[in-house]
């Protein structure tokens, strides 16, 4: 009698920390469903795992942006009666410069990738794991999320502060229907992110030893979702910043946070 595979969606799947959570979930023996905009690389990644490690991937191209793609994307999972037992809300993205400085539709779009998509994509399958009694639910958020707002990118650390407490939230709420949720917090990761921002020279100006790779992030994530971690900050070096800013008075660290944003975010300041 063959075991059924676990069938994880993960989002943002083209690039950076997405694709390697498809790598690492296809070693693991999990089926896929890939979202992302890029059709060319979610097809390419998903012939490579098929040949890699004999899974099923479905690619579902869908821009988040979009306020009803939470409901196409769950409209055709349904049509291929596909059932998802791990959601890793993963797309995401950054908006340079100051508040004002962007016109409301980007604010929009950017608020609908990171906050309402994902909590809408939460909502929408959690009933379905609920009732099978099992699955997963990791959300990427990131160590801005417990660190002061700076200038510059405005709606970020908001947006992934927002993500852990509605972790936590979840955790709590499903912890007794066998569901596992974990807010994932890296820091700076090698990825395309910061060619999106424009914000790569000035990274390149970081220490090597503030970055991970997103296979090491990955890795962090399926450990911590394993044993049962709500958030994981990854690596030593941000467990330590989020241990010293916990311990600051928050003047202190607003202050610090002001000074060390102008290494890199992008601000654009007229």
């Amino acid at each position: 009698m063959s075991v059924q595979r676990p069938l994880s969606l993960v989002t943002g799947a083209s690039a950076g920390i997405g694709l390697a959570f498809a790598q690492a979930l296809a070693a693991r023996g999990h089926d896929l469903v890939l979202t992302a905009r890029r059709q060319p690389q979610l097809e390419q990644l998903a012939a490579t795992l098929r040949a890699q490690h004999g899974c099923e991937v479905t690619v579902l191209v869908a821009d988040l942006a979009d306020p009803g793609a939470a409901v196409q994307l769950e409209a055709a999972l349904r049509a291929r009666d596909l059932h998802v037992d791990w959601l890793i809300n993963n797309a995401g993205y950054g908006l340079p410069g100051h508040f004002v400085q962007s016109g409301w539709e980007q604010h929009a779009a950017f608020l609908q990738v990171l906050v309402t998509a994902p909590t809408e994509l939460a909502w929408r399958l959690l009933p379905g794991m609920r009732a099978r009694g099992r699955g997963a639910i990791i959300n990427v958020a990131s160590l801005a999320g417990f660190a002061p707002g700076t200038a510059g990118h405005t709606l970020y650390a908001a947006a992934k502060a927002y993500m852990i407490k509605f972790s936590q939230s979840l955790a709590l709420e499903n912890q007794a229907r066998g569901i596992k949720v974990c807010a994932l917090c890296p820091g700076f990761t090698y990825s395309e992110f910061h060619d999106v921002t424009g914000t790569r020279a000035l990274m390149n100006k970081m220490p090597t030893y503030m970055w991970q790779t997103a296979d090491e992030v990955v890795a962090e994530a399926l450990e911590a979702l394993d044993r049962g971690e709500t958030v994981r900050v990854t690596g030593r070096v941000n467990r330590l910043i989020k241990a010293v800013l916990k311990l600051l008075p928050d003047r202190l660290t607003e202050k610090l946070a002001a000074g060390q944003s102008k290494r890199y975010r992008a601000q654009h300041v007229e």
